[in-house]
């Protein structure tokens, strides 16, 4: 065994801080949509094959080069039909989100990115596009950091202050990020229900964990099949946290996609979802930048 394994095991361990959330809540809760639709792969911007990541059933072998219809429809219900679905039930509950968006998703729909900046949502930078970063060299990863971040400003009115890669970082993606100087968090971790501190380059860095576990893409792996599946069983993640937060109060993201949870037959479980968590008043439902901004303010750097 080696001193220097560069992987912590231990994080906050039986003792964890109280978060102190705002108005002694017992739980914070994040939700998330990502917006994707348009940033995916696409033989108009290059690729060889059309994406066909979290869509509906199997992928038929199409050759190279030869645009799959069905795929790229179902990407384009997310962005047409499913972001407005989702947007109206939040407005509904007057609950904010935060969107994980792909800058240039948001670039080729000007109407969405203008509805994401009049409701107040803020914007996590979910890449230049929905691509794999850990597959990008370092050279091009910088570039669509840049690209992705002077896009955002562009669209939303304001830079992203996070970031979200697309299933994980590369080995360069954080220090990139702290390069760049502009954001002041990354959630490129699952490892954790509290944010906390790491070091790049010497320097102080805040991670505020993601989750794949509270998380819609499990209907298109198979796990939940129906909207009182996607309710209970978030609802049964929320329960535990919140009997947990009469003690230690803990955070909660939950993801969403346009093209998954964006359709009827499953926004009627998140729907349920959202009238449950509104009965709570000791739950503080907020955007991502929140979460980052008081963790700074409330449990700075060495503390």
């Amino acid at each position: 065994m080696t001193s220097d394994y560069p992987r912590d095991m231990v994080g906050y361990g039986a003792n964890p801080p109280d978060p102190q959330w705002p108005g002694g809540a017992r739980l914070a809760v994040n939700f998330v949509i990502n917006y994707e639709e348009g940033s995916e792969a696409s033989i108009f911007d290059g690729e060889a094959q059309t994406e066909t990541g979290l869509t509906e059933g199997s992928a038929p072998s199409f050759a190279p080069g030869a645009r799959n219809l069905g795929a790229e429809s179902m990407f384009e219900y997310g962005s047409r039909a499913g972001f407005w679905r989702l947007m109206r039930l939040f407005a509904a509950h007057d609950m904010p989100v935060t969107i994980f968006g792909c800058a240039l998703a948001l670039e080729r729909n000007l109407e969405t990115a203008a509805a994401i900046r009049e409701a107040g949502h803020d914007v996590c930078c979910h890449g230049w596009r929905w691509v794999e970063h850990y597959k990008l060299d370092e050279a091009t990863e910088r570039e669509h950091i840049r690209r992705a971040v002077a896009s955002l400003q562009r669209t939303v009115g304001e830079r992203p202050l996070g970031w979200y890669c697309r299933y994980a970082p590369s080995e360069n993606t954080r220090r990139l990020l702290a390069e760049e100087g502009g954001f002041i968090y990354d959630s490129d971790s699952y490892s954790d229900d509290l944010p906390y501190w790491t070091e790049v380059g010497g320097k102080p860095h805040l991670i505020v964990p993601y989750s794949l576990t509270n998380n819609d893409v499990k209907f298109m792996r198979g796990y939940l099949a129906t909207a009182d599946d996607y309710f209970h069983f978030i609802k049964d993640g929320f329960d535990m946290l919140y009997q947990e937060g009469a003690t230690a109060p803990k955070m909660m993201s939950v993801g969403l996609h346009m093209r998954i949870m964006g359709h009827p037959a499953r926004a009627a479980g998140l729907a349920r979802l959202l009238e449950y968590i509104a009965g709570f008043d000791d739950v503080w439902v907020c955007r991502r930048a929140e979460i980052a901004r008081h963790w700074i303010e409330r449990h700075p750097f060495g503390a």
